[in-house]
């Protein structure tokens, strides 16, 4: 088993280093706050992800997973340095270096040794030979520094899951030596590994994103379409699954996605198509559509109603997905600010995410401790994410707390057939609307 060092602590950095401490390697996480690192030593994750506090504690205990503020501890015997740190998205649509670039410096200054040097961070093409160059400009000793790409394949809420039952492990790497090391530090995860070049390992990255959200923003095309033609998108998306060439996945209709790889992925290829002339004109329409689906629900609601001023909404899940506290390029946000220009008072719930909301919903927003308590006195509801705790409330809790029992249901949670049964107005994404209330 092998000595590692993983700059950065975010989701893809803490779950890497903790998942390799598991392996059996001895990882060492580094994270310039210093608060921050202490509350790691503790076993306590600065983000919600499933089962990783007990990975965490766990591998603190047999020693095999430490937390620094300093680099030279990190690195000294290591034989990989994995660089997982944020490349946030500039305005331009960009990613943002400036932090890679300067983890490829602190690793020049730091190294006692000949090192391989691990990109985990979502990066443009041409990134890597960038960090390797910038690691040999600043060196003060003769070591051999290596550069490989390793891109990261991880769902937000199912990350540890996904790290040891992953499809693949892609290394891009021009040095057979760097390749055969990280094909070493990942063979205990028995997943299958492909190997290639540098650059097409970058590709491989923002192209798979790319292609996932394309499959969002086209069923959710395809949904729209489907309410004007009375047609049923969920038979559809289901007709379409069956045919191995297409596959179910990514394949279910809602508000659209968000989060942290997508929204920031699709931009930034489409920035990185134009630096070689290239108009990556689907791209840039798949991100068009996924701008017009989130804000869907207030268009059904300001057909139904309107006039949406004074009305009293019931936001329900403000995470871009279940099982995360995430909130960069949720609907929710989207959708808040909406309903609030409209005149609207937002009363919202999330079980994980409510503080993170606060700091981007509008300041108007009325924040409950359980979905019962935010669709009582409402006037509709809208079902923003797909939580647990909101899939469980029933037709009769609608009826019974809601001023009229009216749903907005970005994603699709209930049947139609339950619908049907009720006496509610109940819409939904790409199906038809059960209108059962006299």
């Amino acid at each position: 088993m092998m000595q590692i060092a993983v700059v950065g602590t975010g989701y893809v950095g803490l779950v890497t280093g903790v998942c390799l401490s598991e392996i059996g390697h001895e990882v060492t996480c580094v994270d310039i706050d210093e608060k921050k690192v202490e509350s790691m030593r503790q076993g306590l994750s600065p983000i919600y992800e499933p089962g990783l506090d007990e990975l965490m504690k766990a591998n603190i205990e047999r020693g095999r997973l430490h937390f620094t503020t300093k680099h030279k501890d990190a690195f000294a015997g290591a034989k990989a340095i994995y660089i997982a740190v944020g490349t946030p998205q500039r305005e331009d649509g960009q990613a943002d270096l400036r932090f890679v670039e300067q983890v490829a410096i602190d690793i020049a200054n730091n190294i006692n040794n000949d090192v391989v040097v691990v990109t985990k961070s979502t990066v443009p093409v041409g990134t890597n030979e960038r960090v390797q160059s910038i690691v040999k400009e600043h060196l003060k000793d003769d070591y051999k520094v290596y550069s490989v790409s390793n891109p990261e394949f991880l769902r937000e809420g199912s990350a540890v899951k996904d790290t040891f039952e992953g499809d693949r492990v892609v290394i891009g790497a021009d040095s057979e030596e760097a390749a055969a090391l990280l094909e070493e530090i990942n063979r205990p995860f028995g997943i299958p590994i492909f190997k290639t070049g540098i650059r097409s390992a970058e590709m491989i990255k923002y192209a798979s994103n790319a292609f996932l959200a394309t499959k969002i923003s086209f069923i959710n095309e395809i949904a729209n379409l489907c309410e004007k033609l009375e047609a049923d998108v969920e038979d559809v998306a289901a007709g379409m699954g069956m045919d191995d060439r297409i596959g179910s996945k990514f394949l279910k209709a809602g508000i659209g996605y968000g989060g942290s790889c997508f929204p920031k992925d699709t931009s930034a290829l489409v920035q990185i198509a134009s630096y070689v002339q290239h108009d990556f004109n689907l791209l840039k329409s798949v991100i068009q559509v996924n701008a017009e689906q989130q804000k869907m629900l207030v268009s059904k609601a300001r057909e139904r109603f309107g006039n949406l001023k004074g009305k009293r909404v019931a936001m329900l899940g403000l995470a871009f997905k279940p099982n995360t506290d995430d909130m960069r390029e949720a609907a929710s946000i989207t959708l808040a600010h909406e309903l609030v220009n409209e005149g609207a008072e937002v009363v919202a719930y999330d079980p994980i995410a409510a503080d993170n909301a606060k700091k981007l919903l509008p300041a108007e927003t009325l924040y409950t401790d359980s979905p019962e308590e935010a669709i009582t006195g409402a006037d509709f509801a809208m079902i923003v994410t797909e939580w647990e705790q909101v899939k469980a409330l029933t037709f009769q809790d609608y009826i019974e707390k809601l001023n009229e029992p009216v749903i907005f249901d970005g994603r699709n949670c209930y049947s139609l057939e339950q619908a049907a049964e009720h006496p509610v107005e109940y819409y939904s994404v790409g199906r038809k609307p059960i209108l059962n209330r006299n």
